[in-house]
């Protein structure tokens, strides 16, 4: 046990000791909210960086070519007199000048088929214009023509925008919840898990190679057994990982009381619905919509999904990282362990598509299912947890999950014993189960 203990504090220390842990953990949240970030700058500097376009509207019906407005991104010039035919030879002697040209024929009104010609790809931005305000122009005139004074008027007072508000019962009594937070929440947990399962195994298999490459690993097990090392690796990259998690958990709950206190809704972190504080939720999301995001944060309770995403990150590394670490024990160099960890690698990919699948339906079939079977479980459950999973689905999964980690443990185990010394020839699949034997 002493030995065991040398192993896990090597490990840890070795990896916690780094300069590149220490700029990891506290650089990875401000690269998350970079990766989120940027694809929102880039689409906005896209928009208004782009020269406005040319666009032509050849209107055979004199009657919805007006409906088109320019804008930032587009300027529209209604050619008169001018018909689809001639459309065309007109666009094919332009050159250059023109982006485009909308062709509305006759005959839209009973067809809804606009024509837009371009000399290149046409942007889906356009189309999407013109369909919109076409279409509503079409309709307008439909609704007029039916000759019913003030249909128009009554129509737009008919038409309601419904806001729905998830309410969820519970023995505590009433509590606001978010479906989008609940689904994003459970978006990002699931990538995490895979992320980081994915990222401490392979940190565990290529220490395995490369103190094998180096013969160190010859010195090591002479004063200790394979499986206190191999089991030493992995607690010891484990609580790398845990203590990683424990320093992401503290500045979230500081910036999230931070956020709070400045938009004045630290107090209703509870998460308990009362007329007065439904009235004050109201309030507080006519103040914009930042304001009711945190709101809406705060109804989530965060302490047992922050609980059974230990759990389950737990099994899923153990499970997981047994595997990096055996299959790493039977290669030489990393380029070959590409043989072994393609399974593994389709099996993870699998369960990530899984759970982003499940997330429009936590509580179908494929996604209880999922969520039981444990090489799947890890990331397929943290889509369902925001949801809330029965408590039988929950303690079945953890169970087969830890239980099977286990006994992936032992059978990695077999095959660390004998591939850690095993050099020269390649090992094959068929290796590894005499291994295992």
């Amino acid at each position: 046990m002493n030995k065991l203990r040398l192993i896990i504090a090597r490990e840890y220390m070795s990896i916690v000791g780094r300069k590149s842990f220490i700029l990891m953990t506290l650089g990875m949240p401000l690269l998350f909210i970079i990766i989120g970030a940027v694809p929102m700058l880039l689409g906005y500097l896209n928009d208004k960086g782009s020269p406005t376009q040319l666009i032509s509207v050849v209107d055979e019906t004199g009657r919805y070519g007006a409906a088109l407005h320019s804008d930032e991104m587009y300027t529209y010039v209604i050619e008169e007199g001018m018909t689809a035919t001639s459309a065309h030879e007109f666009y094919q002697k332009s050159g250059d000048g023109i982006d485009a040209m909308v062709i509305i024929p006759r005959d839209v009104d009973s067809t809804g088929m606009v024509n837009i010609l371009s000399k290149g790809t046409i942007t889906p931005a356009l189309v999407t214009t013109v369909r919109s305000a076409i279409a509503d122009t079409i309709e307008s005139a439909r609704l007029a023509s039916m000759g019913i004074p003030n249909l128009q008027e009554m129509v737009d007072k008919a038409h309601v925008n419904v806001d729905v508000r998830s309410i969820k019962l519970s023995e505590e009594g009433e509590q606001e919840s978010s479906t989008d937070i609940a689904m994003g929440l459970g978006l990002f947990l699931s990538l995490f898990t895979y992320m980081f399962v994915l990222m401490y195994g392979a940190m565990i298999m290529n220490s395995v190679i490369e103190e094998k490459t180096n013969r160190i690993v010859e010195v090591v097990v002479s004063s200790c057994r394979p499986f206190q090392l191999m089991l030493g690796k992995i607690i010891g990259v484990g609580l790398v990982g845990l203590t990683q998690m424990a320093i992401w958990i503290v500045m979230l709950v500081v910036v999230t009381m931070v956020a709070g206190s400045i938009l004045g809704i630290s107090g209703m972190a509870s998460g308990s619905v009362t007329p007065e504080t439904m009235a004050a939720a109201g309030a507080a999301a006519e103040q914009g919509f930042m304001d009711g995001f945190m709101r809406e944060l705060y109804s989530i309770n965060f302490a047992p999904i922050i609980l059974y995403f230990i759990l389950y990150f737990l099994g899923g590394y153990l499970l997981y990282s047994s595997l990096f670490a055996g299959l790493g024990s039977a290669v030489d160099q990393p380029s070959d362990s590409s043989q072994f960890m393609t399974p593994v690698m389709l099996i993870m990919i699998i369960a990530l598509y899984a759970g982003i699948f499940c997330m429009e339906n936590p509580s179908g079939p494929t996604a209880v299912w999922c969520s039981i079977i444990p090489f799947t479980s890890p990331v397929v459950m943290m889509v369902r947890i925001p949801f809330g999973v029965p408590a039988w689905q929950m303690l079945l999964s953890l169970v087969l999950l830890f239980g099977t980690a286990l006994g992936i443990t032992w059978i990695a185990a077999r095959i660390y014993r004998r591939g850690i010394l095993h050099y020269g020839k390649k090992a094959s699949f068929g290796d590894l189960f005499k291994w295992i034997k």
